[in-house]
């Protein structure tokens, strides 16, 4: 049965991490009713019968009973106070009945399980209530022991030993498994944590807010900058239902995804159907216009295998530029790594002002790219803010 079919006090409103969580409570309780069946036994086989086997078997009747009742009520803490209860309480109740500490074998090392227990379900300041009555629990029997172990239930040293083997033993083990659930549940989260922030962060900014906080930004003098625009998607998208819109950009954008991480360079955002790439930071790597020209050229060829529902392919529309830029993170929430600069807003020029289906590259790119790739020369082009400039289309590699 997979853990999403359990229905253990469910209500359809249940997310995944309740879900886990009464999940957990509900195996925790089978456990202890298993436990309080077998000591039961035990104790049954060393001392007859009487009140001794018969508070193992109470704890097991309090621990089902909640869980019925819990199940019914949706109400699962109503399981897990009994569970915390019935391992403090119900086994101080066995050892001073036995007679005390040494004499009972330590039985109260289950206890211990009850606050550790009520850290899985409670927060910590509730939890430490429950570590404040286990404490009391144990003062009062060190304060009470010589009257406890006048009342002693005799058995022989052997098997006295044998339980505090048993006692410890497995009472220690029980801690550990608990134990290594919150250090799983924490590894857990801090893998996922530290992937949703590489997913929105590159890794060295990353690193750096973690370790530092506030604001971060460096200027960077030598940065090339893509941006690519669908052709036409604004009437594609008027034709499509939103979830075949939004489905048709995650395919198209997973793409440019893995193409960008092959080429080791940064995607920066995405607006709408624009996609923002960068190169030469945060690392700063010297051969990025050549890796940014290749993406543009494996982008350009790579997004023609979809299709715009009529039988044409769509097409991009990529400006590229390199110059200075300020990058980093601003804010205190939604970070986003972004750029700052007159070459952000040139690079932008070169995609608005281009030809659909080309890559449109500025003077200053097309002097470092020359040697290597194959630029037309396309004339002077109308840039607001910067007036006429010299353009070239990238055709591919020489």
């Amino acid at each position: 049965m997979k853990l999403t079919e359990f229905s253990f006090a469910h209500a359809p409103s249940d997310s995944a991490e309740l879900t886990a969580e009464k999940f957990a409570i509900f195996l925790v309780a089978i456990c202890c009713c298993v436990a309080g069946c077998v000591w039961a036994g035990m104790y049954y086989a060393v001392f007859g019968p009487g009140l001794t086997p018969m508070l193992p078997l109470v704890f097991v009747l309090v621990v089902g009973v909640s869980l019925v009742v819990a199940h019914v009520t949706g109400n699962h803490r109503i399981a897990a106070y009994s569970q915390v209860i019935g391992m403090i309480y119900i086994t101080a109740l066995v050892q001073w009945r036995v007679g005390g500490i040494f004499d009972s074998g330590f039985v109260m090392a289950w206890a211990f399980c009850g606050p550790i227990v009520a850290l899985m379900y409670f927060s910590v300041k509730e939890s430490a209530f429950w570590m404040f009555l286990y404490i009391l629990n144990i003062a009062i029997t060190g304060l009470f022991q010589n009257q406890l172990a006048a009342h002693e239930m005799l058995i022989s040293e052997q098997t006295r030993s044998m339980f505090f083997l048993m006692n410890v033993g497995f009472s220690s083990v029980v801690v550990f498994v608990f134990a290594s659930f919150f250090v799983q549940s924490m590894r857990y989260e801090r893998e996922r944590s530290n992937g949703l922030l590489l997913n929105i962060l590159p890794e060295k900014i990353a690193q750096q807010l973690k370790l530092k906080g506030g604001t971060i930004a460096e200027r960077y003098d030598n940065v090339c900058i893509m941006f690519a625009d669908i052709v036409n998607f604004t009437d594609y998208s008027s034709r499509q239902s939103p979830e075949e819109i939004v489905s048709t950009l995650n395919a198209i954008f997973t793409l440019f995804d893995r193409l960008v991480e092959d080429e080791g360079l940064e995607k920066i955002k995405t607006i709408g159907d624009a996609y923002m790439v960068a190169g030469g930071l945060p690392d700063r790597i010297s051969d990025h216009p050549r890796r940014i020209a290749d993406l543009s050229l494996k982008m350009k060829a790579s997004i023609r295998q979809f299709d715009r529902g009529d039988g044409v392919p769509f097409s991009l529309r990529i400006g590229l530029h390199i110059g200075p830029v300020l990058a980093g993170v601003i804010g205190k929430s939604r970070f986003a790594y972004d750029l700052w600069g007159d070459a952000v807003n040139v690079a932008s020029r070169m995609e608005s002002t281009g030809v659909d289906g080309e890559i449109q590259v500025s003077e200053a790119l097309q002097q470092v790219l020359k040697e290597h790739f194959v630029l037309e020369k396309r004339g002077s082009v109308d840039v607001k803010g910067r007036g006429a400039m010299a353009t070239y289309f990238l055709k591919g590699r020489i």
